[in-house]
């Protein structure tokens, strides 16, 4: 199937004059330069100038560690912004539709109720992957986004990799591929095959692997010509200069990421195997991600009893394909330790 972006973008976006400053224009240094172009208060504490709309110093960073070209980058205000940009540039408000496939991240319904746009949901398989004969029969000529969470959240999977190069192949707008957990499984990035395929468009997240959930800050990687789209409508100075210092920081001390991610993989194989002590889990569901789902024999009872002792989780038993199902995020050895230790007195206490 030949992709043609110009065939997806509304029209209102195609011929839309973004906002432009002047510091979209200023490119130097700033040494020795006086700014009088944005009003804003001189008196220099850190903050009192606006942050670089572009934020060129930590794209450079991110293009050196994912191994793509800085014009492949867009950065939002935590992935949930970038994946709002693809609706509003996108799909045309009671016209357009996009697939989601669940179980899946929530976020991607939610945001279509918000910008008034039909999501066809077309469940996984019994094996958690994608059902391509339902793919094909449901997309048509306003089908302007498929998601795939790849590892799927909330079962913690991969998707088969020759599944969704089909896709790639036969889907007639963008499909997203959301990598929120994709440094926890051993396979590389969807971003290293940007040049294959025209319509791939790969999200990723600092609030996982890297340990700043905090800072929001989202990744989206694709061609140049998508971003370019996204840039026209993405708000002038999303990510904000704190968060900008604080990523380029946090992405550049690689040695501690690597060694986080190290623990975390071996936390999650020690937990999973301790979990096959307690009765009432049903299954413990293979996990490429940074949490484990499992099924139990009442997932409503004993989500009250781990909160009851002071554990939190989460219920996942009104999504598709997982009733009662709790999923448990892997934490230190400390509170690993202790969510084993309450389970299994649940268990002995019946």
């Amino acid at each position: 199937m030949t992709f043609n972006l110009n065939n997806i973008i509304r029209k209102n976006v195609s011929t839309l004059k973004p906002y432009s400053s002047a510091r979209d224009e200023y490119v130097a240094t700033g040494a020795n330069m006086v700014f009088l172009d944005a009003n804003e208060n001189p008196n220099n504490n850190g903050v009192n100038r606006y942050p670089d709309p572009h934020q060129r110093s930590l794209k450079s960073a991110i293009a050196d560690i994912k191994g793509v070209s800085q014009k492949q980058i867009l950065l939002g205000n935590g992935s949930d912004e970038v994946l709002d940009l693809l609706f509003r540039a996108f799909c045309e408000p009671g016209k357009d539709h996009v697939i989601t496939l669940p179980p899946t991240y929530g976020m991607y319904g939610v945001l279509a109720n918000i910008n008034a746009v039909e999501n066809r949901q077309l469940p996984l398989t019994p094996e958690f992957q994608p059902n391509l004969e339902a793919i094909e029969k449901a997309q048509s000529s306003s089908s302007k986004l498929l998601f795939i969470c790849s590892p799927n959240n909330p079962t913690g999977n991969l998707f088969n990799q020759a599944k969704i190069e089909w896709i790639l192949a036969n889907f007639n707008g963008l499909v997203v591929i959301d990598e929120a957990y994709i440094d926890f499984a051993d396979i590389p990035s969807w971003a290293t095959r940007l040049h294959e395929f025209p319509n791939l468009v790969v999200i990723q997240t600092l609030s996982k692997a890297y340990g700043m959930a905090a800072v929001r800050l989202g990744l989206c990687f694709a061609s140049e010509a998508i971003v370019n789209v996204l840039k026209k409508i993405k708000p002038p100075y999303n990510v904000n200069e704190l968060t900008q210092q604080r990523a380029l920081t946090g992405i550049l001390d690689q040695q501690t990421v690597q060694e986080q991610i190290g623990e975390l993989v071996r936390q999650r194989t020690a937990l999973a195997n301790q979990l096959k002590g307690i009765s009432f889990i049903r299954k413990i569901y293979p996990s490429e991600a940074n949490f484990i789902l499992i099924k139990v024999d009442d997932a409503d009872l004993r989500y009250r009893q781990l909160m009851e002792n002071g554990i939190v989780v989460r219920n996942r038993s009104t999504q598709t394909l997982c009733e009662n199902t709790l999923r448990l995020t892997v934490g230190t050895t400390q509170e690993n330790k202790k969510l084993v230790n309450v389970l299994t007195n649940i268990m002995k206490d019946g």
